[in-house]
C-alpha cells in the first residue's frame, strides 16, 4: 500500500509538472501570436499598465494617433533620449548591454540598457515589478523577435501610443493635449524634448512644469534631435 501511495504522489507531481509546462508554453505563444496581429496598422494595442488601470477601475486617457500625425521632432527626440542606436540594432543594443554586464562584473552601479524595442515589448506583454530580473530575461528574446517581425516605424508608432506620460496618461496624443493643450502634430522642438526626457520617470517629471534639471536634459536632447540625421533614418 505504501508503494501504491508513493506511485500516486509521483503521478500527481508529473501531472502538475505537465500542466505547468503547458501553461508556460501557452504564455510564451501569446506574444508571438500577438506580434503578427500588431503588424496591422488598424490594430491599436494596449499596454499591460493600461489593462491594470482598467481592471482596478482607475481609468486612463489614451488617444491613438498615426505616426504620420505626430511631429517628426518628437520621435527624433525620443530616439536621441531613449535609444540612439534604435535604427541600427536588432532589438538589443549589444554595446550597451556589454557595458552593463562589465559594470556589474566590476561591482559598479549599472546603467540602463533598455532599447525602445525592449520597452515596447515590456509594455505590451510583461510587467515592471516585482521580479524585474526575471522580466529582463524574457524581454531580450522577445525584443529580438519583435524587431525581426515588425518594422522600425511601426515599433515607434506603437511605443509612442502606449508609453506612459503621467498618471493615467498614455500615448503621445493624450500627453500633448494634457501637458500643452495641443495635438501631437503641432509639438515644438522644445516641447518634444521636454516630453522625451520625461519618459524615464513620467510620474515624477512634468514636462509642462520642468525643474532646472529637466530643462538641462531637454537642452541636450533638443540639440541632439536637431542633428539626428541618419540616427532617425529608419522612420522615413
Amino acid at each position: 500500500m505504501a508503494s501504491g501511495r508513493r506511485r500516486g504522489r509521483t503521478g500527481a507531481r508529473k501531472r502538475w509538472i505537465r500542466r505547468l509546462l503547458a501553461a508556460a508554453v501557452t504564455l510564451a505563444l501569446i506574444p508571438m501570436v500577438l506580434t503578427f496581429l500588431y503588424i496591422l496598422p488598424f490594430v491599436h494595442p494596449v499596454s499591460t499598465l493600461m489593462l491594470k488601470d482598467l481592471a482596478t477601475f482607475t481609468g486612463y486617457d489614451r488617444r491613438w494617433v498615426s505616426i504620420d500625425d505626430v511631429a517628426p521632432v518628437l520621435a527624433h527626440s525620443v530616439i536621441m533620449s531613449e535609444d540612439g542606436q534604435f535604427c541600427f540594432h536588432h532589438g538589443i543594443d549589444l554595446g550597451e548591454l556589454k557595458g552593463v554586464l562589465d559594470d556589474a562584473m566590476d561591482g559598479d552601479l549599472t546603467r540602463g540598457a533598455s532599447t525602445i524595442t525592449m520597452q515596447t515589448v515590456k509594455n505590451l506583454f510583461l510587467w515592471s515589478r516585482p521580479l524585474a530580473s526575471v522580466r529582463k530575461l524574457a524581454e531580450l528574446p522577445l525584443a529580438v523577435y519583435f524587431d525581426a517581425i515588425v518594422s522600425k516605424r511601426r515599433i515607434m508608432e506603437i511605443y509612442l501610443n502606449i508609453a506612459e506620460w503621467g498618471p493615467g496618461i498614455y500615448g503621445i496624443e493624450a500627453a500633448a493635449q494634457y501637458h500643452f493643450g495641443i495635438p501631437a502634430k503641432r509639438l515644438s522642438r522644445r516641447q518634444a524634448a521636454l516630453l522625451a526626457v520625461t519618459l524615464p520617470n513620467p510620474i515624477e517629471r512634468n514636462p509642462a512644469r520642468p525643474g532646472p534639471g529637466l530643462r538641462r536634459l531637454a537642452n541636450i536632447i533638443e540639440r541632439r534631435a536637431s542633428r539626428s540625421g541618419a540616427y532617425v533614418g529608419c522612420l522615413q
